[in-house]
């Protein structure tokens, strides 16, 4: 906006002069209303657009973004048309320049502010995509770009850059830890803090100050003396704080539209496209393309192609044989044939496409092992424990196992512990419920029960231990990045995945050899094959027989392609992060993970209708469409350890949707600090079950928040990156239809039949998903509860005091005291916090500060960020740079998958593992390393 020149003095100006400040009215001035009786209470009535404008102004002014003479010439413009001040004496230039010199005082320039931080980033030859983060003029931008050789990442001015971690070597890694920046961004901070309040402090520092100003001249000081916070400030958006009662608190039309866009003949739509081919992990570049092409269609401009070449495996061949020695000894012969394939339905148009993936296990060893066979229920480490104690032998076997209990890749490495060659996994229908052809339900297609000839298939990785790229632990997979062994994350004995109806001939082989299942405890009961001839012996199988299992592998580098899209905030250092990832097992995998990828889609649909309305969000929003997540986490965690520096200043949480739709149960996992947000989202959104009119998903809802595990694209964020993450979805309940995961069954077909009929379901969670999201980034004060935090971390700490009372492990007195002391000071931060937040979110709402007082609005804004900057990095109170005892990928000392479960959450894991392995030493370490960090929480919130 240009400066107004003054218009000349009226030769005999009469004023009028407002008894409620030293503020001066002009008679003559057409600008603004004015009381005409002297004396009076100055009436004036400025704008809504001019009010717009100067709550613009002090946005700009707080994120120090303008150049100093062109804020004081809109700032003069101002003051000509809407402030009024002294106009035709033409001394609004004069408090003008006091002013902006006021404001450069409390927010000074520093050196690393002049100019945005640029590193380089190596990126593939051929058209490779990195993201790029800027600072603008009054806005931060965040940007993709496809370059032929090198590009450039931008970082925020707000953002202490860390260079980008790809093709480093492993001496330059060691110094790029992220982690071992936080304490260096936090004396960085407090540094800040401190001159900033010390300025604020001189700003309205009483009589003196406020005679600099001229006792003729607008009160620009706060007269409140309300709390100051300590942090920085980022305030409100620049461009409709006027509407912020509208737009950032109640948020109407924007929750009208994300409430009523996602569709779920749409939803159909996309889902039809995802599973009507294979899309398996680094063979899906169509797909990637697809969707950047829909997303961009849907007014999210900003979405690029970001890549990782990444080591997995591809199947070549394979073959199960169940084996009998010929009566004179002398050579094998063949019993039984594994077919290791699912039939072809005509009711189920992909389980018979001719490219249709075979059945195996990513990152299998390849192998040929001829063995004798143990059932060994399903390969937890408990289960092969009671095996050992029962004196079964099992090295040099093969391992029958269930699917179950534990993830996959667990079973395989404790097998492989024990000296096992091999491992068969099967999944049994004792495990599916009710819904089974024993109890009289058609098998699919024809009714809802199993079908015998499905296969599960999966990753075998050491999940728990270290997710991603095995080769790059810790650092992201680009290009020319140094590649390590791989011991340490996948297995060296090969594994198969089969049906259960491959299964029964091996079982009822072991018939009557060994002890039976029903001699062991209850985790050994429940098989669901006793009708079909199978009493679940163990063996080892009789002499004379065995098992020929053959896995062929291919080993290659190759790249995965995750889409991301962005649509920019206002505030350059505030982020909520959305993803699912696209990738499948199968041809189909229309419940896992397309029901995610169909309703991201809707979400990414409705946000772009908001852009192309003329809405901007408060804060930024990535969208996130990951490639490898099966194999093991892989689009996901390459890109978080990319760009960790910027994640770790920036984000607020990652809402992660894996498997949206596959049955009617709202299923969530969510940490505390989203609990609050997650259950009020809840009660905004219509049920598709509505046998009570009008009730609501939370309405129906079972009131359980599961603990962050592991097993799906949050994990990285959550455990290594220390976010506060969620997942959910919608799964079977008791007597929903048998959901074929990761087998061909997973289909279209059935997802239509049985899974989500009208795909009602996947509409609702996109509306969850975008309603959760939207909340999160349009709340002037980031709508977190560290109050349920601190009631959880007491939970937990109770849970572990349990479990060593149990394993009659004593824990130290003196330890457990100080931990409970620094647990209750947490809790009286954490409360005051969320009070002081509920507090300054009223202000916002009230917008009750008199326009010309606008120091105090900066002031408002000052609070606002300090909340929401505690808010934000609270969870990354939890890491410990060295991360947990033997698998140091996982930082979290809260929150971690178990470490020989895999999928469930385990809670405080270094106390609790320590506990396990009665290990004193370690139990006194990680009770005081978590005191530690409990201790550093309730000073970050309390400082």
């Amino acid at each position: 906006m240009p400066a107004l020149a003054p218009r000349p003095a009226a030769a005999t100006p009469s004023i009028i002069w407002c008894p409620e400040s030293t503020l001066q009215i002009s008679n003559d001035c057409s600008c603004i209303g004015y009381a005409p009786s002297k004396r009076r209470r100055c009436t004036i009535r400025i704008s809504q657009s001019n009010r717009s404008n100067v709550d613009a102004i002090l946005y700009k002014i707080s994120l120090r973004e303008p150049e100093p003479e062109a804020l004081r010439a809109q700032l003069l413009d101002l003051a000509h048309c809407a402030l009024c001040v002294r106009y035709h004496q033409g001394q609004a230039v004069g408090i003008v320049d006091k002013w902006v010199a006021r404001i450069q005082e409390a927010y000074p320039e520093t050196e690393d502010d002049e100019e945005e931080e640029v590193v380089s980033v190596v990126s593939r030859s051929s058209s490779t995509t990195t993201m790029a983060i800027s600072a603008s003029s009054g806005a931060s931008s965040v940007t993709t770009q496809t370059t032929a050789s090198s590009t450039s990442t931008r970082f925020p001015r707000s953002i202490r850059t860390i260079p980008s971690r790809s093709n480093t070597s492993s001496s330059t890694r060691a110094s790029l830890d992220p982690f071992s920046a936080y304490d260096f961004e936090s004396e960085s901070l407090r540094q800040t803090i401190a001159t900033m309040q010390e300025t604020l402090r001189m700003a309205r520092g009483g009589v003196e100050d406020a005679q600099t100003l001229g006792n003729d001249e607008p009160d620009l000081v706060p007269v409140s003396a309300s709390r100051v916070s300590s942090l920085d400030v980022d305030p409100v958006s620049a461009s409709r704080v006027s509407t912020l009662d509208l737009d950032h608190v109640s948020a109407s039309p924007l929750q009208t539209l994300l409430s009523t866009t996602p569709d779920a003949s749409k939803a159909r739509e996309w889902s039809q496209y995802y599973t009507a081919g294979p899309h398996l992990a680094g063979k899906n570049l169509s797909q990637a393309l697809w969707t950047k092409e829909r997303w961009v269609e849907f007014g999210v401009e900003n979405t690029q192609i970001v890549d990782y070449d990444v080591y997995v495996n591809y199947p070549h061949g394979h073959r199960l044989a169940l084996l009998e020695k010929s009566r004179d000894g002398a050579d094998w012969q063949v019993a039984y044939e594994a077919r290791l394939e699912e039939d072809v339905l005509d009711d189920d148009a992909t389980s018979g496409l001719a490219d249709r993936i075979p059945t195996f296990h990513g990152y299998s060893a390849s192998g040929n092992v001829t063995a004798p066979y143990v059932y060994v229920n399903y390969g937890t480490y408990k289960d092969f424990e009671e095996l050992q104690a029962a004196n079964i032998s099992l090295a040099g076997n093969i391992a029958l196992a269930r699917y179950g209990g534990v993830f996959r890749g667990l079973k395989v490495k404790r097998a492989q512990e024990l000296g096992m060659v091999g491992v068969v996994m099967y999944t049994d229908p004792g495990d599916d419920g009710e819904v089974t052809e024993y109890n009289g339900y058609a098998a699919y297609p024809d009714g809802p029960a199993r079908q015998p000839s499905s296969v599960q298939r999966g990753s075998t990785q050491f999940l728990s231990f270290a997710p991603g790229d095995p080769t790059t632990p810790g650092y992201p997979s680009k290009p020319g990045a140094p590649r390590q062994p791989v011991d340490h994350a996948i297995p060296s004995i090969p594994s198969l995945p089969i049906s259960y109806q491959d299964a029964l001939p091996l079982l009822q082989a072991l018939n009557g050899h060994g002890p039976k299942s029903s001699a062991f405890n209850k985790y050994w009961q429940g098989g669901g094959l006793g009708y079909k001839g199978v009493d679940y012996s163990i063996g080892p199988s009789p002499a004379g027989w065995a098992l020929n299992l053959v896995n062929e592998q291919e080993y290659v580098t190759t790249p995965m392609w995750n889409v991301i899209g962005i649509i920019n905030g206002t505030i350059p250092d505030e982020v909520v992060v959305l993803g699912n990832h696209r990738d499948a097992w199968v041809a189909g995998g229309a419940g896992d993970p397309n029901s995610g990828s169909a309703a991201l889609n809707e979400v990414v649909r409705a946000f772009g209708l908001a852009v192309q309305a003329g809405w901007r969000p408060l804060r930024t929003i990535v969208f996130a469409s990951w490639d490898g997540e099966e194999y093991g986490l892989i689009g996901s965690t390459e890109w978080v350890e990319e760009f960790l520096p910027w994640l770790a200043q920036s984000t607020i949480a990652y809402l992660n949707v894996d498997v949206g739709a596959v049955g009617p149960n709202l299923v969530v996992a969510a940490a505390p600090l989203l609990n609050k947000a997650l259950i009020e989202t809840l009660d905004l959104i219509q049920s598709p079950n509505q046998t009570t009119p009008g009730q609501t998903v939370g309405d129906v809802w079972n009131k359980q928040i599961r603990t962050m595990g592991s097993g799906s694209d949050f994990t990285a964020f959550q455990d290594f990156a220390g976010i506060p993450s969620l997942d959910v979805g919608f799964g079977p309940g008791p007597d929903s239809a048998v959901y074929h995961y990761h087998s061909n069954y997973d289909s279209f077909a059935w997802m239509q039949r049985f899974g989500d009929r009208g795909f009602h379901y996947h509409a609702t969670v996109a509306k969850l998903w975008a309603l959760l999201a939207a909340k999160l980034v349009e709340t002037p004060v980031i709508p977190l509860n560290a109050t349920d935090y601190s009631t959880a971390l007491g939970v937990y700490v109770d849970a572990v005091k349990r479990k060593a009372r149990a394993a009659d492990f004593p824990l130290s007195p003196v330890l457990l005291a100080a931990l409970d002391s620094a647990l209750a000071r947490l809790h009286d931060a954490a409360t005051a916090h969320d009070s002081l937040g509920a507090v300054l979110l009223q202000r916002v709402v009230d917008d009750d500060i008199p326009w010309w007082k606008p120091w105090e609005k900066v002031k408002l804004y000052y609070d606002v960020r300090v909340v929401n900057t505690k808010y934000k990095l609270l969870e990354r109170r939890f890491l410990h740079a060295e991360g947990l005892d033997g698998r140091p990928w996982f930082k979290h000392v809260v929150f971690a998958p178990g470490k020989w479960t895999g999928y469930s959450g385990a809670t405080l894991p270094g106390i609790g593992e320590a506990v396990e392995e009665r290990d004193a030493e370690a139990a006194a370490k990680w009770v005081g390393i978590v005191t530690g960090r409990v201790e550093g929480a309730a000073g970050w919130l309390e400082g």
